[in-house]
């Protein structure tokens, strides 16, 4: 009762505040600004709090808040545009929606897709702060008994759905995410600072590769260089205004999906440091596990929207969880309000128990404003999605110059390196092969983002237990088996068992079909060498660094072992089997007009062209050759076109402070900005 009677006064004081014009104006502002964010693939909250920073110093705590979270809450909604009407995901927390929500706008439901994703996205948003209301007081005791063996599971559990996307044969996925974990491993181990990969000798992987560039390169770049071949636009001319009514439908009609998925997410959330990266996953494994006809998966089946984008916008409120109890920041963008909070007002603000004690009814206002920005977003993403949804009527090969644009800029911003382009190109052939062959991207992409975890909870876990079962076994095994761990291992083991029996059911890249064995052959064998090359490195790691060398040695020699046995698979089955699966035989790939090297060329050139004179420069030449040339255009299209392009470059760049790729022209002669 004291919990009440503490909570209902703060809640009372908490609506007086955010109720007042100039709080909702500011935090109309704030979807606003989010909305125009997380419509570009790559930029996401991080890029657009990170704009708001300088603004916070000295603001009232109320109106800095409105701001922030206004962005915060609507990025996970309006991302989905881009995963939906172009297939790049829009963020590292609108990746499964591709799957499902990319085929139904190839096939004109482009409005169906989105109503849904949508409806999903509002419904979870007020779940997930329906939930921090419920537990901003008592949620301490359940995060603090999440330990590292905890922890440690929740990320296997993540992995386990590998399990369930892997496609046909289980052990592609298994290989693919064995080869996510060891790119994840790329660069200079956490725990005791060894580079693996030693043998590349290339500086640039020392700090790893980032996941903006691992995410548009697996995505992005496979599905643009697709269309793009095709000459066509995305839609192939269907009616795009009718469906939103369908989709409202379709979301009433899995309301407990909705329900199970937005719970996930709020669950997922409360974790620090899995967030946005792997709730969207265990979601979508979660609408395969629970939907009895599984074959529509992958080529637009409305479920498959459904349940990411119910966690997506649940997991901002779970999130929000560690971040205001603790000061624990639950993803990366809420490492950035933990920041912005600090600047507010007189910098008497702090998040953390101070702030629960001090400011309950500011911390409720955070609440609120978080479901008013979910209702706000939602109703501004729906006004605007008629314009932007006609946007796949529009002839592709007029929208890819401007996307390899925008995945280039937006790759750039992770490390600020020519090499970041590089890394994205690299990156973006391995997704082609890896859809060409039918391997799962989702799986490379999991064991990417949960490759840090893994490792870091792993080695954290194995000091302390060492140290409990030195002191006695039973209190070793009281710390390693906690119920919590208990749970999760058999939910973790249902759910790889019930995945594996289902998967001849799931087509990881679509219905593809079988091919001769010399190309998957070939590709297998690049895989393996890499994963040699990778163990060999790890093996070079000093003994007594064991724990920078565990991980890999393990990951990769399981996943060179499911290697062999795939080997000796494709060896002795005959051609026409699924094991040989190849996009090029038949489908969209196979008669597409243009070829993929002459197609992939182009976007070579742009990056070649960047090194040589910068990325402006570089741009200008590159559109106006594409659209010439590529996309048969006049010159006054190709004019007014170019320099729409480098003009919106140009202001994003600005309103973003961000820098352009320089290039050698650049350390030569001093040029004025853009040009520098």
């Amino acid at each position: 009762m004291e919990v009440f009677a503490t909570a209902l006064p703060a809640l009372s004081d908490a609506w007086g505040l955010i109720l007042q014009p100039i709080v909702l104006g500011y935090l109309i502002l704030g979807v606003v600004m989010g909305l125009a964010v997380g419509v570009f693939p790559g930029l996401g909250g991080i890029a657009g709090l990170s704009l708001l920073l300088p603004f916070m110093f000295g603001m009232d705590p109320i109106l800095g808040l409105a701001l922030m979270i206004g962005m915060v809450a609507v990025v996970p909604t309006s991302d989905t545009f881009a995963s939906v009407l172009m297939g790049i995901p829009g963020s590292s927390a609108s990746q499964a929606t591709v799957l499902d929500g990319f085929p139904m706008a190839k096939k004109g439901e482009a409005a169906r897709a989105l109503s849904a994703a949508f409806s999903s996205s509002l419904f979870g948003g007020l779940v997930g702060a329906t939930f921090l209301t419920m537990f901003i007081l008592i949620a301490r005791p359940i995060v603090l008994a999440f330990g590292l063996p905890e922890m440690l599971m929740i990320t296997i559990l993540g992995l386990s759905m590998v399990a369930i996307l892997a496609g046909r044969i289980p052990l592609k996925g298994v290989v693919a995410a064995g080869l996510g974990l060891m790119v994840g491993t790329i660069g200079e181990a956490d725990a005791g600072g060894s580079l693996r990969m030693a043998t590349y000798d290339i500086p640039y992987l020392t700090d790893g590769l980032k996941l903006v560039i691992v995410g548009l390169g697996i995505f992005a770049v496979p599905e643009i260089v697709s269309l793009l071949r095709q000459d066509r636009s995305i839609a192939k001319g269907a009616s795009l205004g009718a469906g939103w009514l369908d989709g409202v439908k379709d979301w009433a009609a899995n309301i407990w999906l909705s329900v199970r998925c937005s719970i996930i997410g709020v669950i997922v959330g409360v974790i620090p440091g899995l967030g946005g990266s792997v709730v969207d996953w265990i979601a979508y494994g979660h609408s395969v596990q629970t939907t009895k006809d599984k074959s529509n998966f992958g080529k637009g089946e409305v479920r498959g929207v459904i349940g990411p984008e119910s966690s997506n916008n649940a997991k901002e409120g779970g999130g929000l969880v560690p971040t205001l109890l603790f000061g624990i920041p639950g993803s990366g963008s809420m490492a950035i309000f933990i920041g912005a909070v600090a600047l507010l007002g007189s910098g008497d603000i702090e998040v953390g128990p101070s702030m629960l004690k001090d400011n309950l009814d500011i911390t409720y206002s955070i609440v609120w404003l978080l479901a008013l920005a979910n209702v706000v977003g939602t109703i501004l993403c729906i006004a605007a999605s008629g314009g932007i949804a006609k946007l796949t009527t529009i002839r592709f090969t007029y929208l890819a110059p401007f996307l390899f644009m925008l995945i280039s800029f937006a790759a750039f911003q992770s490390g600020q390196n020519f090499e970041d382009l590089l890394a994205l190109f690299v990156i973006g052939l391995i997704g082609i092969f890896l859809r060409r062959f039918d391997w799962s991207r989702p799986a490379f992409l999991i064991g990417f983002v949960l490759s840090n975890p893994v490792e870091k909870f792993t080695n954290q876990a194995f000091q302390i237990a060492s140290f409990r079962f030195r002191k006695s076994f039973g209190e070793g095994m009281e710390y390693v088996f906690s119920p919590i761990v208990i749970v999760l291992i058999v939910v973790t083991v249902v759910s790889v068992i019930l995945g594996t029996r289902q998967a001849k059911m799931i087509m990881a890249e679509g219905d593809v079909q079988a091919s001769t064995k010399r190309a998957p052959l070939i590709f297998l064998l690049v895989i393996m060498v890499y994963l040699i090359v990778a163990l060999v490195n790890a093996n070079m790691i000093p003994d007594y660094n064991m724990t920078d060398k565990i991980i890999p040695l393990v990951i990769g020699s399981v996943s060179l072992f499911c290697c062999v046995i795939l080997l000796i698979q494709l060896m002795r089955r005959p051609e026409g089997d699924m094991i040989f699966a190849d996009k090029e035989i038949a489908g969209e790939d196979a008669s597409a007009p243009h070829g993929l090297w002459s197609t992939l060329a182009w976007f070579a050139s742009l990056i070649a062209a960047t090194w040589v004179v910068g990325f402006i420069l570089a741009l200008i030449g590159f559109l106006i050759a594409f659209l010439r040339i590529r996309a048969g255009s006049s010159w006054q299209m190709t004019l007014i076109l170019t320099a729409c392009g480098i003009g919106f470059m140009c202001l994003m760049a600005g309103a973003l402070n961000r820098d352009f790729p320089p290039g050698l022209l650049q350390d030569m002669v001093s040029l004025p900005w853009p040009l520098k």
